[in-house]
């Protein structure tokens, strides 16, 4: 989500308008207005201290990244301000009558939503329709540059980066790459794993499984962007075997930047990610991945035309260029609406932008 954020900052045409704030010890980014809270704050004082710096910013637009109630209890301290939460993971729909009055009562204290794909704007619509009317979408970027390899030259490596869950697929993968290292010796695999201490328990037998495989199969715990970013840019075959509907898939969009052939589930944004540059599999058992796997291992000109569309197709679609500015006209749109006074008690002032990050250390 940090990454998501810087992104698009970097390339907005309104950054003299917009107030970043974030937790204190976030990396400076040149040219934006970052006001900063004390890191380690709970929810109660970080919230209060983020009321202070926007009651005297006064903006107009208030743009919350990704905590539902945090963001929710900030909202309604500003009814003047039009309030914005901007979705980079789904809004799961309600288990019951309860939990559907509690998220309904917090999503109906914004003027839009903003999700990271037409898939997740879709599926909130259809589970909160008395709100679909305030759906927007803004598909994440991805900064090729940072990520561009040659298709040309890859190692022989198969590459799985995601979280350390049974949601992302990890189960399926590991049988997969098993059968397919039996099957070609000189192939290799790589697991960058997210959030292993909180998963570990579940992951473990199964990366414990590829131990058989000594060094022909690189294990990362945790890894930092800057590794996952290194691996990824060597390897020739990526997956992304997500069960759930996928807000978007950046793991799939840095594949494709990178220069990797994918197999995807195709689940949720995951296609709006690779378009028709992507092998697409079923995800109810491992013999689908298995059979994608080695079929791009023994046709080494069909993975190179798959990599290298792939990359051209998010250099082309996923711009952070086009993405800010298609986030830019939305703020825009929003500003206008507020000064002309068609959002209800709206105060009228000079606009600006203030953006309130809930999770990661710049406001997301």
């Amino acid at each position: 989500m940090e990454t998501v954020v810087r992104t698009l900052a970097a390339h907005s045409r309104l950054n003299r308008s917009v107030t970043l704030i974030c937790d204190d010890g976030a990396p400076p980014q040149p040219d934006l207005n970052i006001q900063t809270v004390p890191a380690g704050l709970g929810r109660k004082a970080r919230n209060a201290a983020v009321a202070s710096i926007l009651r005297a910013v006064s903006p107009d637009i208030v743009e919350y990244h990704q905590q539902l109630k945090m963001a929710s209890e900030l909202a309604r301290q500003f009814p003047a301000a039009v309030n914005v939460l901007y979705r980079h993971t789904r809004i799961k729909p309600a288990k019951n009558v309860i939990e559907a009055f509690r998220y309904g009562r917090r999503l109906a204290r914004f003027d839009r939503l903003v999700f990271v794909s037409q898939a997740a704007g879709r599926e909130f619509a259809e589970d909160y329709p008395r709100l679909a009317d305030r759906v927007a979408s803004v598909c994440n970027p991805i900064a090729i540059e940072a990520w561009r390899a040659s298709p040309d030259t890859r190692e022989n490596l198969i590459l799985f980066s995601g979280r350390a869950m049974r949601d992302k697929g990890l189960d399926l993968f590991c049988v997969a790459l098993a059968e397919t290292l039996d099957r070609h010796p000189d192939w290799r695999g790589a697991v960058m794993l997210g959030d292993w201490e909180k998963h570990k328990d579940w992951a473990a037998p199964l990366i414990g499984a590829l131990d058989r495989f000594g060094d022909r199969v690189e294990i990362h715990k945790s890894a930092s962007l800057d590794e996952v970013r290194a691996v990824t840019r060597r390897a020739a075959i990526a997956v992304t075997p997500s069960r759930v509907r996928e807000a978007m898939g950046l793991a799939a969009l840095e594949a494709h930047a990178a220069g990797a052939a994918l197999i995807s589930s195709g689940r949720g944004g995951l296609r709006e990610a690779s378009g028709e540059h992507a092998i697409y599999v079923d995800v109810e058992n491992a013999e689908p991945l298995t059979a994608a796997l080695n079929y791009l291992v023994d046709n080494p000109a069909e993975r190179l035309a798959l990599a290298c569309a792939g990359q051209a197709f998010v250099e082309r679609v996923h711009a952070p260029a086009a993405r800010a500015a298609e986030l830019d006209a939305l703020r825009e749109t929003l500003a206008d609406r507020s000064s002309s006074g068609r959002y209800p008690y709206r105060a009228r002032r000079p606009w600006g932008l203030a953006r309130h990050g809930t999770q990661s250390r710049l406001p997301g």
